[in-house]
C-alpha cells in the first residue's frame, strides 16, 4: 500500500513546476507515494502545517527562515533544496513596447505584488536597473485581485507570476516587457521545507530521489509535453499558455539541474533582503539551509 505523502504550496503556478512535476509526471508515485497537495488557506503560512504535522513537505523560500532568526529563534523548518533559484516574476504593460527600460516606470502606475518576498524582490530589480523604486508609483491591490484589477483598467502596468502574464498576453489584455528574474540573477528565490526530523526519514530520501527525477525531467522534456502532463493542475489556463510559460521558466535558468540551494544564492538572497532593510544583519547559511538527503 502507497504511503500518503501530503505536499502543500504556498503559492501555486507552473513557476513550481519542478514540485508539481513530481506528482504530474508520476515521480512520487514509483517511489511508493500517494501524493496529497494542497495550496495554503489565505492568511495561513505552509510552514504552519509542516510544524503542526499536517505537512510533510512545503514550498516556501529560505527568506521565511529571516523572520524567526531577526527576533532570535530558531526557524522552526529547514530548506532543504531549491525550487528556483530565479525570481519567477513578469512585468506587463498594457502595449508592445521593445525599447522599454526599467526607468519608463517612472511615475508610471504599477500594480506591484505586495507579498513579502515579491516586494522585496521587485524593489532590488528597480535598484539593480537603477530606478529609484520612490518614484513608482507602486499600487497596492490584494494578489489575487491584481489580474481582475489590471484588467478592468487600473495601472499602466502589473507585477504577476507566469503563467497570469502570458495568459493575459493570449487575451491581448496586455504585453510582457520585462522579467524581474533577468533584471536580478540567481538568488534563493523558492525551496522546499520540512522539519530537520523528517528529513532524516527514508521517506525523505525517497521524495528527494522522486525530486531529482522530475527536475532533470522538467528540463529535459518539450514544454509542451509537460503542459500536457501538468493540464489538470490549471484548468483555468490556455494549454497554450502553460506552455509558453514553462518554455521560458526552461530557458530563463530558474530550474537549474542542482538540486540543492547553494551558498552563492543564499548570499544573494541576504544582499536583496538587506537593500529593502528587512534584515538587520547576514544570517547563517546553516541555520536555514539544509543539505538534501543522500540517495
Amino acid at each position: 500500500m502507497a504511503d500518503e505523502i501530503h505536499i502543500q504550496f504556498t503559492r501555486f503556478s507552473a513557476f513550481y513546476s519542478p514540485l508539481i512535476a513530481t506528482i504530474a509526471g508520476g515521480f512520487l508515485q514509483e517511489e511508493g507515494f500517494a501524493p496529497r497537495h494542497s495550496v495554503a488557506p489565505p492568511g495561513k503560512s505552509a510552514i504552519d502545517g509542516v510544524v503542526n504535522g499536517t505537512v510533510h513537505v512545503c514550498q516556501s523560500a529560505p527568506s521565511q527562515g529571516f523572520g524567526p532568526l531577526e527576533k532570535g529563534q530558531k526557524p522552526p523548518v529547514v530548506h532543504f533544496a531549491q525550487i528556483n533559484e530565479t525570481d519567477g516574476f513578469f512585468l506587463t504593460g498594457r502595449a508592445p513596447d521593445p525599447s522599454f527600460t526599467w526607468g519608463t516606470l517612472r511615475g508610471k502606475r504599477v500594480l506591484v505584488d505586495h507579498g513579502g518576498q515579491p516586494l522585496v524582490m521587485f524593489k532590488y530589480a528597480c535598484h539593480r536597473r537603477g530606478l529609484d523604486f520612490g518614484a513608482v508609483a507602486a499600487v497596492n491591490v490584494p494578489s489575487a485581485a491584481m489580474d481582475e484589477a489590471f484588467r478592468k483598467g487600473e495601472g499602466d502596468y502589473i507585477h504577476q507570476q507566469g503563467p497570469a502574464p502570458q495568459q493575459l498576453e493570449h487575451d491581448r489584455a496586455g504585453h510582457i516587457v520585462a522579467s524581474v528574474g533577468q533584471a536580478i540573477g540567481p538568488c534563493a528565490f523558492s525551496s522546499l521545507a520540512t522539519t530537520r526530523e523528517w528529513l532524516k526519514t527514508d521517506a525523505a530520501k525517497r521524495f528527494t530521489r522522486a525530486y531529482r527525477r522530475a527536475r532533470a525531467w522538467l528540463l529535459a522534456t518539450p514544454a509542451a509535453e509537460v503542459a500536457a502532463k501538468e493540464a489538470s493542475f490549471f484548468p483555468e489556463i490556455d494549454r497554450a499558455v502553460l506552455t509558453a510559460t514553462i518554455a521560458y521558466y526552461q530557458k530563463l535558468g530558474c530550474w537549474t539541474p542542482h538540486v540543492e540551494i547553494t551558498r552563492p544564492a543564499f548570499e544573494a538572497t541576504l544582499d536583496i533582503f538587506q537593500h529593502a532593510g528587512r534584515i538587520t544583519k547576514r544570517h547563517a547559511y546553516d541555520d536555514v539551509v539544509a543539505a538534501p538527503p543522500a540517495a
